[in-house]
């Protein structure tokens, strides 16, 4: 049985350190690793002002909940990672963030026009609005070219298949606003509701038509009322620093639970090594954008962890005084300790899933890794911390009590 526990902790170890060893690399990669926010990738900051409408209709919430909406939809489609997309409904203004950005001018180009798309016959009225249009999408054309493929509803469909039987022969005007798009000429009808734009020089720009004409029409237009990039030099030295300062705060933590525990700060130190793994493979796993106040949330759920530790252990050194076996000091510190741990993570968790809810940008980002720290920390010391000081005990009936910071043999 001794033997057993031996074989089972030094396999453990093993284990973790291979865990540790195949985490750095999928962890840390630039493209598929955990994604970084803005602060710490750079990217663009944009205040978008909606402007009053023409015919001097004021600008209601609704209008402000469906710019966000298209505006949402447009860097989506922009293939943004994690974008944040804010409205404030006093000021009649959009806040994006978008990391990793590294042609804003383009990207505020796509988000604050209005794109209103209308069909137009020869004599220049409009004959079919964008509204009809029920996709569209960029690709390579037949002839090497760059094309816009265009998917119409049922309606618009047949709307098309009547515009380009009737216009056969002249061209049809494709408007975005009041900016030409293309003019082709109809050399067949259409009547099976898809269409096909020619003409774009790259695939990015056929792309981004599309993106424009299938993300539907603002309903204020948009003007620029701040544009701010961070640089990825400035991101980069955030990281570093607050990476810094994480391994400052695990060195005292990994210290004093060594002064002061011994065996079981040993073992605690390991199992802040498991926790940080689950954690930050949860935060891959999901797509949790890193940010700097995501990263102190971070720091702050390891010394929560830590606490939880403490707790257990001051606990079994308190049951081992009052004469039980280490065995026996382990199974009642922790039974004794649990009630008192779940209350203090409870109320914490509340906390953090209240800023989460109520908060926006930097404050959800360091609730959400807040609260993922919290379970992941209960989820570790009552499975792992639990097992692996189960193990030890188990290995020597021998063991001397002043390795758990108790002066009293067993």
């Amino acid at each position: 049985m001794r033997r057993a526990n031996i074989i089972k902790l030094v396999t453990l170890v093993l284990l973790v350190a291979a865990a540790v060893a195949l985490s750095i690399k999928p962890l840390v990669d630039p493209v598929k690793g955990i994604p970084l926010g803005l602060d710490l990738r750079g990217g663009v900051h944009l205040v978008l002002q909606a402007e009053p409408n023409k015919n001097g209709a004021p600008i209601t919430n609704d209008d402000m909940d469906k710019a966000k909406a298209i505006i949402s939809k447009r860097v989506n489609d922009l293939g943004v990672s994690e974008p944040i997309v804010q409205a404030d409904y006093d000021k009649k203004r959009m806040v994006i963030d978008l990391a990793g950005v590294t042609d804003p001018d383009k990207a505020v180009d796509i988000l604050k026009t209005t794109a209103k798309l209308t069909f137009r016959d020869p004599q220049g009225t409009v004959v079919l609005q964008g509204d009809e249009l029920k996709d569209a999408k960029g690709g390579q054309g037949q002839d090497q070219g760059y094309v816009v493929n265009l998917t119409f509803s049922s309606d618009g469909a047949k709307k098309f298949g009547d515009l380009t039987t009737k216009y056969i022969g002249q061209r049809i005007g494709i408007y975005l606003d009041d900016k030409l798009l293309t003019n082709p000429t109809v050399n067949t009808p259409i009547l099976n509701g898809q269409a096909e734009i020619t003409g774009y020089a790259t695939l990015e720009e056929a792309a981004n038509s599309a993106v424009l004409m299938r993300s539907g029409s603002l309903p204020v237009s948009m003007t620029i009322a701040e544009k701010r990039q961070v640089g990825a030099s400035l991101g980069i030295d955030s990281l570093h620093k607050s990476i810094k300062a994480g391994l400052y705060g695990l060195i005292f933590i990994f210290l004093f639970m060594l002064v002061f525990y011994r065996l079981p700060g040993v073992v605690a130190d390991f199992s802040l090594i498991v926790y940080g793994l689950i954690v930050l493979w949860i935060f891959w796993m999901f797509r949790v954008v890193l940010t700097l106040p995501g990263i102190a949330g971070f720091i702050l759920s390891i010394g929560m962890a830590v606490d939880f530790n403490i707790i257990i252990y001051e606990r079994v050194k308190e049951e081992v005084r009052a004469g039980k076996s280490l065995r026996a000091g382990v199974e009642a510190g922790f039974s004794r300790a649990f009630i008192t741990v779940i209350d203090a993570h409870v109320t914490t968790f509340i906390a953090a899933m209240t800023l989460y809810y109520f908060g926006s940008g930097s404050i959800r980002g360091f609730a959400l890794t807040l609260g993922v720290g919290i379970i992941a920390s209960l989820f570790t010391a009552i499975t792992f911390t639990r097992l692996v000081l189960r193990l030890i005990v188990g290995t020597s009936s021998k063991i001397k009590t002043t390795w758990f910071g108790v002066r009293r043999e067993v």
